[in-house]
């Protein structure tokens, strides 16, 4: 793999566009698919409390140079009181074996917990070195712009379900024109979207897998993309995105595919789950 591009933070510090992404992985298959990824060039890893691997992730990261991988994780919105929020923090860097990270994400919002009070513990990580960069994850622009106006740390990230099938150009351009950097969860439509016929055709041109052709679309877009493998083969070959190109008219036709079909950012949410944690 050549150099992943990046995007400016507000910090100016540079966020590589290409991710190792860990939802749903653990034990030895995150240990093994963090150092894969980290020896076929990622220089990106995205984890969170909630994936529960970041004690793993950690191990991996033991063996390489902390400054050199950008990492972020994430706080459940269970713990989005002010000292909640810092004690969640406090216990991902010890588990992630790190003084710092580079970026941590409100994972989902709680409408139940005052905004203000969580972006305020945000600012406190900020200002005691803990986290370098401030963001959101699964916002709407409503609630993002709610958030740019109470922060006192500007909002570098919205990391969001996107890909061909749910593009949301609202949101993604909202956060393009308040230099907010748009990340792509799940931005394989958990490899829903191989099936696509034009995913596939374009595959069968290009002589590259689905996967290539998706993530090498979302880049092209401004994107920030996260795949996650937990094979060593596929994690290799979803970093072969910058030595080659797309036509403009592939590209475009990959735009075409947006049906506002989300895999998993729907409109109801179990609150109760241990990803919420919000009881009655």
């Amino acid at each position: 793999m050549t150099d992943s591009p990046s995007r400016t933070l507000p910090s100016g510090d540079e966020l590589p566009q290409l991710g190792f992404g860990t939802w749903q992985l653990d034990g030895d298959t995150v240990r093994d698919g963090v150092t894969a990824a980290l020896d076929a060039g990622y220089t990106h890893v995205d984890t969170a409390e909630g994936y529960r691997n970041e004690r793993e992730i950690g191990e991996a990261l033991a063996d390489y140079d902390r400054d050199e991988v950008f990492l972020t994780s994430k706080v459940l919105p269970k713990h989005l009181s002010y000292d909640s929020l810092i004690e969640a923090c406090e216990d991902s860097l010890d588990r992630l074996g790190t003084d710092y990270l580079d970026l941590y994400l409100i994972h989902w919002p709680n409408p139940t917990v005052s905004l203000r009070e969580s972006l305020d513990a945000m600012a406190t990580l900020h200002d005691r070195g803990l986290v370098r960069n401030v963001g959101v994850s699964n916002f709407s622009a409503y609630q993002l712009s709610c958030a740019q106006h109470v922060a006192d740390v500007p909002i570098a990230v919205n990391q969001i379900e996107f890909h061909p099938w749910f593009q949301r150009p609202d949101l993604v351009e909202y956060c393009h024109e308040t230099d907010v950097v748009v990340e792509a969860a799940a931005p394989l439509a958990r490899t829903e979207i191989f099936a696509d016929d034009i995913v596939q055709s374009l595959a069968e041109q290009y002589d590259r897998s689905p996967a290539q052709v998706v993530l090498k679309w979302g880049i092209e877009r401004d994107i920030v993309v996260l795949p996650k493998s937990s094979s060593p083969a596929h994690i290799r070959g979803n970093a072969d995105l910058f030595d080659w190109s797309m036509a403009d008219e592939d590209l475009a036709a990959l735009d075409d595919r947006d049906r506002d079909d989300p895999v998993y950012d729907t409109p109801a949410r179990d609150w109760t789950s241990d990803v919420y944690g919000i009881n009655r």
